[in-house]
């Protein structure tokens, strides 16, 4: 069953489509290159769903635990136990990257973020960096009422 891709009211029957009504869509809103981290199959579900991909959105935060906050858990270490220092450095740095994520997919206009991936980065023993990378949505029409067939390779 074919379904549309946004308000255009074009039709997508197969993945064949999806390209060309990626193109058409990039010419619409005539932002130039358009990026995103879904593969062609997210972007199918994602659009069959009832939303338009609007972009790629990032987020980061840099940590660092300073040199007494080093020493501390360094000697903290040499115990059993959590580290909770480096716990809760960890939590707020995941915790900015997200709210700065979400803050550009604010800015598109967007719903929702699709595919969230988070990454974590240690740079050196003190300091490490955590990015988070997504799709962001919005809500365009209602879900199409094509049966999904996934296939398992």
């Amino acid at each position: 069953m074919p379904f549309g891709i946004g308000n255009s009211g074009n039709q997508v029957s197969d993945m064949k489509d999806v390209e060309s009504q990626l193109q058409a869509l990039m010419a619409k809103t005539s932002k130039g290159a358009a990026t995103s981290n879904l593969s062609a199959l997210d972007f199918w579900l994602v659009t069959d769903a009832g939303y338009e991909p609007l972009g790629l959105v990032l987020g980061n935060s840099v940590m660092s635990m300073g040199i007494s906050g080093g020493i501390a858990t360094a000697f903290k270490g040499m115990q059993r136990g959590e580290l909770t220092q480096l716990t809760q450095l960890m939590y707020d740095a995941r915790e900015l990257a997200l709210q700065r994520m979400k803050s550009e997919a604010s800015d598109l206009g967007a719903d929702a973020i699709v595919n969230v991936n988070l990454e974590i980065i240690h740079r050196s023993e003190e300091v490490m960096e955590v990015v988070a990378t997504g799709t962001a949505v919005r809500k365009v029409g209602e879900r199409s009422n094509r049966p999904v067939t996934l296939q398992v390779r």
